[in-house]
C-alpha cells in the first residue's frame, strides 16, 4: 500500500517549490508499507515475507548529528520520492536501517500512514501534553492526526481550526474531544475560552496550517511561557509580531520529519493501545486509479488516500 502526501501534491502540481527541488525523471512518493522480497547480502535482522514500512529521509550517518543520535537533524539528509526513487511504483529499494518492522502486527494500510503520522506525533509530544489546553491551526490529515495524540496523550482542551469545514467535521468525528472552529465564520474569544476554563491562554500551539494569519492568531492565544512546534512551512518572507514572543516568552520549536525512529516506536504504541489511526482514512483505490486519488486530496475533502498496489 501506499498512501498520497501533501508533498506529492506539490509534485503533481509541479509548483515553485517541486520546479526547484525535484530532479526529473522522478519516481514520486514516500509514504508506503509492503513485504520484503530481496535482502542485500549483509542484511541479517530482517526476512524476506516481513511486512514493513520505512523512514523516509536517509541519512549520511556521519555528521555531527548523525553521530550523537539527533538523525532527523541531519543536513545531508535525502528525501525518498524527492531526491531519490519513491515508493509509487511495485518495488522500492531502500537503506536496512530504514526500515521499520513493528514489533506486533499492524494493517498495511496503517502502516503506509506512518510516515505523516510520525510528523504529527514528533509534533505533538514535542512538549507535555498532561492536562495541557492545546491549540492546533490546520486541520489537515497531519493537524487531525496531531490532534488524536494530544487527546490519546491527555490533553485537557484540544481546539483546532481551519477553512475548511470537511475536514473540522472529520476532526471532531476521530477525535471527539477535540472542538474544531472554522474561522471563515468563528474566532476564539476571550469568552469561549473561559467557558473552557482557559484563562490566561494555550499552553501548547501546534502550526499545521502553513497561514501567517493563523500563527500570528496563536501567538496572541498562547499562555506566558507557552510552546509551540511548528511543522507548516510558513510562506518566504512571512512576518510575525515579535513582541508576542519575546515579552511572552514563548518558546517556538521547528519540526522536521520524525525522531528516527523513537517517533515510530511511540506511534506504533500509541496505536497498540487504541489510538484509532485508521480513521483518517477516507478513500482507498487500486493504484491504477491514482488519478482518483490525487483528485481526491486535490478537492480538499479527504483524510488520508490509500493505493493498494496487490493484484
Amino acid at each position: 500500500k501506499t498512501a498520497i502526501c501533501g508533498t506529492d501534491i506539490h509534485i503533481y502540481k509541479w509548483d515553485e517549490w517541486a520546479q526547484k527541488t525535484i530532479p526529473v525523471p522522478m519516481t514520486t512518493g514516500h509514504e508506503f508499507a509492503g513485504e520484503i522480497v530481496e535482502l542485500g547480502s549483509n542484511v541479517t535482522d530482517l526476512q524476506v515475507g516481513d511486512i514493513v514500512s520505512g523512514e523516509g529521509h536517509i541519512t549520511c550517518g556521519r555528521c555531527r548529528n548523525c553521530l550523537a543520535g539527533r538523525k532527523h537533524l541531519c543536513p545531508n539528509t535525502i528525501g525518498i520520492g524527492v531526491n531519490r526513487t519513491g515508493c509509487f511504483a511495485e518495488y522500492l529499494s531502500i537503506p536496512a536501517e530504514n526500515v521499520f518492522k513493528p514489533s506486533q502486527e499492524i494493517s498495511t494500510d496503517l502502516l503506509a500512514c506512518f510516515d505523516p503520522y510520525g510528523n504529527a506525533v514528533h509534533t505533538a509530544l514535542s512538549f507535555n501534553m498532561v492536562g495541557e489546553d492545546v491549540l492546533i491551526t490546520g486541520a489537515g490529515p497531519i493537524g487531525i492526526m496531531a490532534a488524536m495524540v494530544a487527546m490519546h496523550a491527555g490533553a485537557r482542551n484540544i481546539v483546532i481550526t481551519d477553512l475548511n469545514q470537511y475536514r473540522l467535521d472529520l476532526a471532531k468525528k476521530v477525535a471527539p474531544k477535540v472542538i474544531p472552529i472554522n474561522v471563515s465564520k468563528d474566532s476564539i474569544t476571550p469568552e469561549f475560552m473561559q467557558e473552557l476554563g482557559i484563562f490566561e491562554g494555550f499552553d501548547v500551539g501546534l502550526e499545521m496550517s502553513g497561514s501567517p494569519h493563523a500563527f500570528g492568531d496563536m501567538l496572541n492565544l498562547m499562555i506566558n511561557g507557552g510552546n509551540i512546534a511548528m511543522l507548516a512551512i510558513m510562506p518566504s518572507g512571512s512576518g510575525i509580531d515579535w513582541d508576542q514572543v519575546v515579552f511572552k516568552g514563548l518558546t517556538i520549536k521547528g519540526i522536521y520529519g520524525r525522531e528516527i525512529f523513537e517517533t515510530w516506536y511511540k506511534g506504533s504504541m500509541m496505536v497498540q493501545s487504541g489510538l484509532p489511526l485508521e480513521d483518517i482514512i477516507t478513500h482507498r483505490f487500486h493504484y491504477t486509479d491514482f488519478q482518483k486519488g490525487f483528485d481526491a486530496m486535490l478537492s480538499g475533502e479527504s483524510g488520508k488516500v490509500i493505493l493498494n498496489w496487490e493484484d
